[in-house]
This record gives C-alpha cells, sequence and structure tokens, in this order.
C-alpha cells in the first residue's frame, strides 16, 4: 500500500485537517462522562454545592469551626476568609444575597482558584462537619451521650462550644487531633461528601434557596454537555465530508492513472495480467482502496485517542477497577485475534476469486457465437456456476465469521456494563466510590471497548485492501514492452 503513498500525498493538507477536528472530536466526547459525573455527584447528592469551602459563613460558624482546627490550619483559613459587620457598607448587599442574616457579622471567602479551593477542603471540611456533629449532639441527649457529652454536667448558659473555647489550647489540640483521626478511618470520599453536606447546611442557614441553586448547577452543566456534544457532532459531519472527498479524489486519480497504463500495454502485458483481472484491478480494487481510505481517516486516527485518553480517565475515576479493563481488553484482543486468523485466508482469496468469475464471464459474453455453434452451452454454464459458487462459499464463510463476531462483542459489552455495576455499587456501598464515578466508568470502559472495536474492524479491512493496492501498484509499475516512437524519444532525452 505504502507504493501508491503518491497518490494520497495530494491530500495531506485535508488529511491534516481532518486529523485536528478528529483530535477537537475525541476530546469532546472524553469529556461528556466527566460532566455527567458532575451532574450526579454534585448536581444530584451534593445539591449543586460543589466544594466544602463555603463562600459565605456566619460568624458563629467561623468561630466555631476555628476550635477544631490545628495553629497551621486555622492561620491558613483565616487568610482566605474577610470579616464583613454589620456596620459595613456593602453589608445590605449580602444581607440581599443572603437573607438569614438577622444582624450577625459575616466573613466571605476571598476570591481562589480552584487548586486553592481544593487544598483548603478537607481542612474546611472536617471542621464544618465537627461543628455540625457537635450541634446535633446539643440539639439531642441521646446524640450527646453517643458522642461521650453529658449535657447534664454543662454550667447554666453554656453550650459545648463555649466549653471548648474555654479548654487549654492543648487539650484543644488534642481532641481536633483525635477528632481527624476518626475523619481519615471514614475514608477520603465520605468526608468530602460530610464537610460538602455541612456546606450546603450554611447555606441553608443564610438563607440562601438551595433548589435554585440545585437546577442552576444541573441546567448549566446539562448546557455545557450539549454545547460540548454540538462541537463533537459538527466535528463528525466534518471529518466524514473530508474523508469521503479525499477517498473519492484518490479513487478517481488511480483509475486514471491504471487507466492512462493499460492504454499503453501490448499483448504481453495484456495476457500477463488478462483482460479480466485488469477489469477488476480498474474497478474493484480501486473501490476497496477508496473504502479503506475513507475509513482510515475516521477510524485509524480517532480509536486510539479514545482509547489511550478513556483509559487515563476511566482510571482517574476509579483506580481500584483497572483490572476490568485489562480483562476486558484482553479478552477483546483474543476474539479478534481468533477471528483476524481465520477470516484473513479468505479475504485474500475474494480477489483472486473476482477475477475468475469475470474471466469466466467475459469470455462467455465474447464467445458466445463460437459457444452455440459448438453446442457447449451445458459446459460454459456448469464452468461459471464452479466460479460463481467458489466466489459465493468464500463471502459466505467470510460473512458468517462477521455475523458470529457481532453478537460475541455484544454480550462482552453487556457483561462488562454487569460486573462495573456489580463492583462499582459494592464500592459505593464502602464509601469509596460515588455513583457519578461509577457511570462515567462504565462509559469511559464503553469507549475504550468500541475503540478496540473500531481497530479491529480496521484489521479485518485492511488486509483485503493492502492486496487490492499490490495489484493496483503491480499494474502501474509494468514498463510497456512496446513504446510509441514519441515516447521513445522522450524517454532517451531524458536519460
Amino acid at each position: 500500500m505504502l507504493r501508491l503513498f503518491r497518490f494520497i500525498r495530494h491530500y495531506m493538507l485535508l488529511i491534516l485537517g481532518a486529523i485536528l477536528l478528529l483530535f477537537i472530536q475525541a476530546n469532546a466526547d472524553l469529556l461528556l462522562p466527566d460532566y455527567l459525573s458532575n451532574i450526579v455527584n454534585v448536581g444530584i447528592q451534593q445539591g449543586g454545592v460543589n466544594s466544602a469551602v463555603p463562600n459565605a459563613m456566619r460568624a458563629s460558624t467561623y468561630e466555631h469551626a476555628l476550635l477544631f482546627l490545628t495553629v497551621e490550619e486555622g492561620t491558613r483559613v483565616q487568610e482566605v476568609y474577610t470579616r464583613v459587620e454589620p456596620s459595613a457598607a456593602d453589608y445590605a448587599d449580602y444581607r440581599a444575597k443572603y437573607p438569614a442574616l438577622n444582624g450577625e457579622a459575616l466573613y466571605i471567602l476571598k476570591s481562589l482558584d480552584q487548586t486553592e479551593r481544593d487544598v483548603l477542603a478537607p481542612i474546611v471540611g472536617r471542621a464544618l462537619t465537627t461543628v455540625s456533629f457537635i450541634e446535633q449532639a446539643q440539639a439531642d441527649p441521646a446524640k450527646a451521650a453517643a458522642l461521650g457529652f453529658d449535657l447534664s454536667k454543662l454550667p447554666a448558659g453554656m453550650s459545648l462550644f463555649d466549653v471548648m473555647g474555654k479548654l487549654p489550647a492543648e487539650q484543644r489540640i488534642q481532641i481536633t487531633a483525635a477528632t481527624q483521626e476518626r475523619f481519615s478511618a471514614l475514608g477520603e470520599s465520605i468526608v468530602a461528601q460530610m464537610g460538602i453536606a455541612a456546606a450546603k447546611a450554611e447555606y441553608q442557614a443564610l438563607g440562601v434557596d438551595t433548589a435554585t441553586l440545585q437546577n442552576n448547577y444541573i441546567l448549566r452543566t446539562g448546557g455545557l454537555m450539549l454545547l460540548i456534544t454540538l462541537i463533537s457532532v459538527l466535528a463528525t459531519i466534518l471529518v466524514g465530508l473530508i474523508s469521503a472527498r479525499v477517498a473519492a479524489g484518490v479513487a478517481r486519480d488511480l483509475r486514471e492513472a491504471v487507466f492512462v497504463r493499460v492504454s499503453d500495454f501490448a499483448n504481453a502485458e495484456i495476457e500477463k495480467f488478462s483482460t479480466a483481472s485488469l477489469i477488476t484491478r480498474a474497478t474493484n480494487d480501486i473501490t476497496q482502496l477508496q473504502m479503506v481510505t475513507m475509513m482510515s481517516i475516521r477510524i485509524v486516527f480517532y480509536a486510539p485517542i479514545i482509547g489511550i485518553g478513556g483509559m487515563i480517565r476511566a482510571l482517574d475515576k476509579a483506580a481500584s477497577m483497572w483490572w476490568i479493563i485489562a480483562l476486558m481488553v484482553v479478552v477483546l484482543l483474543g476474539v479478534i485475534t481468533s477471528v483476524f486468523s481465520v477470516a484473513l485466508p479468505r479475504f485474500k482469496r475474494i480477489q483472486t476469486l473476482i477475477d475468475n468469475l469475470n474471466r469466466v464471464v467475459r469470455e462467455n459474453l465474447g464467445g458466445i457465437m463460437v459457444v452455440r455453434a459448438f453446442n457447449q452451452q451445458d459446459f460454459e454454464e456448469k464452468r461459471f456456476d464452479k466460479a460463481n459458487r467458489d466466489l459465493t462459499q468464500n463471502s459466505l464463510f467470510v460473512s458468517r465469521t462477521m455475523v458470529i463476531m457481532m453478537p460475541v462483542m455484544m454480550f462482552l459489552m453487556s457483561g462488562v456494563s454487569v460486573l462495573v455495576v456489580w463492583v462499582g455499587a459494592h464500592q459505593v456501598d464502602a464509601a469509596r466510590m460515588q455513583v457519578g464515578d461509577m457511570m462515567a466508568f462504565m462509559q469511559y470502559t464503553m469507549q475504550i471497548f468500541f475503540a478496540f472495536m473500531f481497530m479491529s474492524l480496521m484489521f479485518i479491512i485492511l488486509p483485503r485492501a493492502w492486496v487490492s493496492a499490490d495489484r493496483i501498484a503491480e499494474v502501474l509499475e509494468t514498463k510497456p514492452s512496446i513504446i510509441e516512437p514519441s515516447q521513445h524519444d522522450d524517454q532517451q532525452g531524458d536519460q
């Protein structure tokens, strides 16, 4: 096939444009499961609150949270929050945004990037969760007893937070360390969920309409998904147009080159290839190359991007389930290799059998008067029937092999989906994974699966196209044994 590369070279700019569009399409397709995960995790489960670091906190909550932070953590939190007094000029604006303030001082989060928020999230989340637990314990003596507090021994007019505030710094640090140790035993996922729930409760205490917050997040994320899908669709359409144009152009140039070359052949070259074979090479073989060129542009570059990108993103969502992807790839490669080893020899025979069928038909049509004159109709019918049956049986074998392959692939895909749900459900139950991450992992797994399927399709089609390319190159590289005088003079002048 490399012998015909010069015919593709003229379309390199279009091919490079198609590769760029495929890269955009692949990245757009890889983003969609991540956004779906955000809708489920943040939009539905977390009520639209995507960080355990609130944008605003009441002064009482802020001061209570500082009680459960180390000195270093407390200093870091104090650096990112600004206190707004009721007498401040902009307090009315915050009162409109947080209607349940009731004249209390407010702490506003400074402008932070996502990295800084991620660093602060576990610190603030643990403190707010601890504050929430103590508030619940203070409201319910039974919960207080479960946490080791006896509310009956508290001095009149004092709360658990007042008691914590009056403890020596060393003792408070010990309590904070014990609290953080308990959180560490729960796992990062559940601690993050608890911190976000505490942040959401603070928003509700400030009078924020959390239902609107949730709806806005879902609609905003869903709108981004629609936009990304539109980009992917446009890229797909443009790649389809470019690949069809390139494939048709290459086929046109090849047919012209083959026709011009065959027009110069003498009888020796015609007998070497046979007329039937030359017809097949100029039609069916070039059609095979046209099809594989179009599919190569659309699949060969897209499938590796989506496969590798899907693996990276899937492992980022659930690294503990890597073995599912490995098992799927091993089984899939086994199935593809088996089908490939069985079908490849038959694919290679198809072109030869088509040549034979064309030869028999051409001989019968060209010599029909001679066949009738010698009463050889029955013999020629049997001869055609044999050529036709050979091609039919070979094509049926290949088709049946491909038909068997598709249900096996679908069964494997369904089995992988069930396995992901089964393992992922146990991970969710153990608070080691969120539901949205499990759904995203499943979609990435399907993307990896289809990437390998696309590549397997190319591996099955490519050998036949490779044979066709060699047959066409053989014609183009054959020099005529008889050269026209003008051509002969030109060749001597070139030498």
